[in-house]
């Protein structure tokens, strides 16, 4: 059955806006207890472009890249995802504008264990309703681009911590997404395999045109991003 059609696209995807966050707020509420973990927060991706988020631990980084992910719901303001406001959206809506224009790569690479690599990143376009036959054959070229073509029938298990890292950055790019939204995406590799990994996306970033989103403490990987934004006690400086 074909899926129902996503409502149509805003005035600002014609303005080459692949995101937009307008005063959104996020308040937790447990009994008598409120805590507010962002207040206004505004600011705007262009396609292409690259933007760290950086803050202390506890700042609200990762619950703000998880509303605009539509992985969480806000309190206030709105988040618009290519051209689409993701509060007025069914569930259902906001799965298919997750599939087609985000990817998410995080800490941790959340690879399925009991699937080969190429199966892994298979899945996201089988999702869409790809054919296998197209599926694997996009999943092969991608994850021979990030080095790993003669891995493609090992498990994560049978993979290196690098290699892992970097079967999630192809799984999170062989949508063709419009943005990539990346948690620490590197916070858990060595040094020399977090370059590899830095190096790898930005080269898909100049390549495909992909948009980056990413949250990191590592002043380095921010400092190599077209823009770089501090959340302090819940607000962007």
């Amino acid at each position: 059955m074909t899926p129902a059609p996503i409502s149509a696209p805003s005035k600002h995807a014609a303005d080459g806006l692949v995101l937009r966050a307008s005063h959104v707020a996020k308040t937790y509420q447990e009994g008598d207890l409120k805590t507010d973990v962002l207040s206004d927060v505004s600011f705007s991706l262009k396609r292409g472009e690259t933007l760290a988020i950086v803050g202390a631990s506890g700042s609200g980084k990762s619950t703000l890249l998880h509303i605009i992910g539509g992985l969480d719901t806000l309190t206030g303001g709105e988040v618009e995802v290519d051209g689409r406001i993701l509060s007025t959206l069914s569930d259902a809506e906001r799965g298919r504008v997750r599939n087609r224009s985000l990817g998410f790569i995080y800490q941790f690479h959340h690879l399925l264990p009991e699937f080969t690599a190429l199966e892994n990143v298979c899945m996201p376009l089988l999702i869409r309703g790809v054919s296998i036959v197209e599926a694997q054959r996009e999943a092969a070229a991608l994850l021979e681009r990030v080095g790993l073509g003669q891995r493609l029938a090992h498990k994560p298990s049978e993979l290196s911590g690098g290699e892992r890292q970097r079967c999630a950055v192809a799984r999170a790019l062989v949508t063709k997404p419009a943005c990539v939204l990346g948690d620490e995406p590197t916070g858990n590799l060595d040094e020399g395999n977090a370059a590899q990994v830095y190096a790898l996306m930005l080269e898909l970033n100049r390549e495909v045109g992909t948009s980056f989103i990413l949250v990191t403490h590592d002043s380095r990987l921010a400092a190599k991003m077209d823009r770089t934004l501090e959340l302090h006690n819940g607000e962007l400086r």
